[in-house]
């Protein structure tokens, strides 16, 4: 089985953290990894799409592999060096603070003969844009019939001790 491989270090983010996404998608064909990865809510996701795209790519290009057939064979989530920082606490002594990285690497595989379940279409920014104009326009068309409907309304008139009290002259 032919594999293509791609590799991300020095990500800042604790190996353990990054891990539980990683695990995620691991089996998957990479259009439904980066479909898990798109929903997903961590910090690190958007450093795992953009490495999972990138191990397409050297599939693509590289090795002139169909994207479509491509799966995640392997994710391996290694922790890499830390930075070492010191903060202050009480009577003068200090704390230390280790800053986490992780090196991930993505193997993919080739898949025979297994459909794809998602396939991800980037969204159109003018039919955003469209969509956003329309609402605003029956925005106004609504806030205009509001105004009519109120100008035919007499007002009401409040009764308690309050409008009694601010009616009142002052001497």
């Amino acid at each position: 089985m032919q594999t293509v491989s791609a590799q991300l270090k020095y990500l800042r983010g604790s190996h353990r953290k990054v891990r539980l996404f990683a695990s995620v998608i691991k089996g998957l064909s990479a259009n439904e990894a980066e479909a898990q990865l798109l929903i997903s809510a961590s910090r690190s996701r958007d450093a795992l799409i953009r490495l999972l795209r990138s191990a397409v790519a050297n599939a693509t290009h590289n090795a002139k592999l169909d994207p479509k057939t491509l799966f995640v064979k392997e994710v391996r989530v290694d922790g890499g060096p830390m930075q070492k920082r010191w903060t202050p606490r009480a009577r003068g002594s200090a704390s230390k603070i280790e800053k986490k990285t992780s090196h991930v690497t993505i193997v993919l595989g080739v898949r025979e003969s297994k459909p794809m379940k998602y396939t991800i279409v980037p969204a159109k920014k003018t039919e955003a844009k469209e969509a956003k104009k329309k609402t605003t326009e029956d925005a106004k068309v609504k806030h205009a019939h509001e105004e009519k409907a109120g100008a035919e309304k007499p007002k009401e008139k409040r009764s308690g001790a309050g409008p009694k009290m601010f009616q009142r002259k002052s001497i």
